[in-house]
């Protein structure tokens, strides 16, 4: 389990540019060891480019980021490879690669040069699938998958490159219910440091132990989620009416959004 502390940044996709049109300003989030945070947003917030930020894709024109106390960017790209594993919201070219091919790439950070595969890797790579429940698919080509059964298969490939950190960028994005109820309980269960970003607030709320919310770039609430989810805050931030209750069962904070002309409580 590592530390995740990202102080300060700013990111623009241009080299220079006005602190105007920067896309983040000044943001700073910290993911501790065993937690896991959930960074939510309206569309074009900016959540995805703090993501990028973090693992080394986009490079802050300020601030740090830091992983263990370390700089990632005074670090080799190997070291961090080792540590932190990302899932994006995008499938990768599989250039005719099957599923247990997919998840022997999240063994490359601990290969030397030219090395094989050993009992060690299939042993961890088979106790990737599962994990994830697709084990019985591991000979079929990544390409034939279903949207939701390629995001399980990237889960894998990230666990079994047995990282202390994982960033998410929506990792319940093309799955159906149940299957995003199971892959966040699993997400809960592992315990390792996570940092994702999740559109559903129910499902963040529900199983985030923090949440940042950020909007325009920057970050303008964090906390528990009954201290960050509210009904003034979903009005301000995402332009919706709502009612936030305690789920009658678990006490987090549930979302009932009003539909239009709903305007007061029943």
């Amino acid at each position: 389990m590592s530390l995740l502390q990202v102080s300060e940044i700013d990111w623009s996709p241009g080299a220079e540019g006005e602190r105007a049109a920067r896309i983040l300003r000044a943001v700073t989030l910290a993911a501790k060891p065993g937690e896991f945070v959930g960074l939510v947003g309206p569309n074009g917030s900016g959540k995805s480019s703090v993501l990028r930020c973090a693992f080394r894709f986009n490079t802050p024109l300020a601030g740090t980021i830091q992983l263990d106390g370390d700089d990632i960017w005074k670090k080799p790209a190997k070291w961090l490879a080792l540590r932190a594993a990302v899932v994006l919201q995008e499938f990768p070219e599989d250039f005719g690669l099957t599923v247990l091919d997919v998840v022997y790439m999240g063994r490359t950070p601990h290969k030397r040069l030219f090395g094989g595969d050993t009992p060690e890797d299939a042993a961890i790579v088979d106790a990737a699938l599962e994990k994830v429940g697709m084990s019985a698919m591991r000979e079929r080509h990544f390409d034939t998958l279903s949207g939701g059964e390629k995001q399980r298969v990237l889960l894998a490939r990230a666990l079994a490159q047995q990282p202390s950190l994982l960033i998410l960028d929506e990792p319940t994005n093309h799955l159906d219910l149940q299957h995003q109820i199971e892959l966040l309980s699993l997400l809960r269960r592992m315990g390792m440091t996570t940092l994702a970003t999740i559109h559903d607030l129910n499902l963040a709320a529900a199983y985030c132990d923090r949440l940042y919310v950020i909007h325009h770039g920057e970050i303008v609430a964090h906390g528990r989620p009954h201290e960050v989810i509210t009904e003034s805050l979903l009005a301000d931030v995402f332009g919706v009416a709502a009612i936030v209750d305690a789920h009658p069962v678990s006490g987090y904070p549930r979302i009932t959004l009003l539909t239009h002309g709903e305007t007061t409580r029943a």
